[in-house]
């Protein structure tokens, strides 16, 4: 089936699999296929390997992303998403933080070919770390696999611009491994109100992310 444009802006569809347009063509970053159709390149986007795809593919329309967004990822792991958002935001710029050293190595690696690509070795949990080093953010992104999520997604929301937005993915297991993963979504939720931030969408993300939901915020 021919690619085509989706409706998240910089995503494409072919009706089964999202797509974006690749920035480094030629290039793979984790093993994903190439397609080229009338010479331009698409990187299959898996939504097992990407909670964001997966947030698309599970109805999602909260899409802040633009082709010059800023975006704070933090828990940016080895690239996989963050390689994806390069392609959409292909004249913005990606501050991805991480803080495990080996996969740290392999984001500095992808960031050698992608010039919109920041790795910054950090603690997402202390944003003075890189504050200077972003300005202000359109879109926050965070993945991390810590107990207090909501806690250090609220510190790093300050540091995206007044009516921007958030995404937090929520990690049931790691909040709380004992709880039932629909209660610690409430609860996330509920802290993000308490803060007296907007939830603009909930969405789980089984199938392709076990135990995992996105909460989507306005700042």
């Amino acid at each position: 089936m021919a690619i085509r444009p989706a409706e998240a802006r910089g995503v494409f569809t072919d009706g089964s699999w999202l797509y974006t347009r690749n920035l480094v063509p030629g290039v793979s970053v984790y093993g994903e296929t190439l397609h080229v159709q009338e010479g331009v390149e698409y990187r299959r986007w898996d939504a097992e390997r990407s909670k964001l795809a997966a947030y698309l593919k599970k109805g999602g329309r909260v899409w802040p992303f633009r082709d010059s967004s800023s975006v704070l990822y933090l828990g940016a792991a080895s690239g996989t998403t963050a390689s994806h958002l390069s392609d959409i935001c292909s004249v913005g710029t990606i501050l991805a933080v991480e803080v495990a050293p080996r996969s740290f190595r392999d984001l500095v690696a992808l960031a050698e070919t992608r010039p919109n690509l920041f790795p910054i070795l950090a603690d997402a949990s202390d944003p003075d770390r890189y504050r200077a080093r972003l300005g202000e953010a359109d879109v926050l992104y965070q993945d991390v696999a810590q107990r207090d999520q909501e806690g250090i997604f609220l510190r790093n929301l300050v540091l995206v611009r007044p009516h921007g937005i958030g995404f937090l993915i929520v990690k049931a297991r790691s909040a709380n491994v004992a709880s039932d993963p629909a209660r610690v979504y409430r609860h996330a939720e509920d802290a993000l109100r308490g803060a007296g931030r907007t939830v603009r969408d909930v969405r789980v993300l089984d199938p392709y992310a076990k135990d995992h939901a996105a909460v989507v915020v306005e700042t």
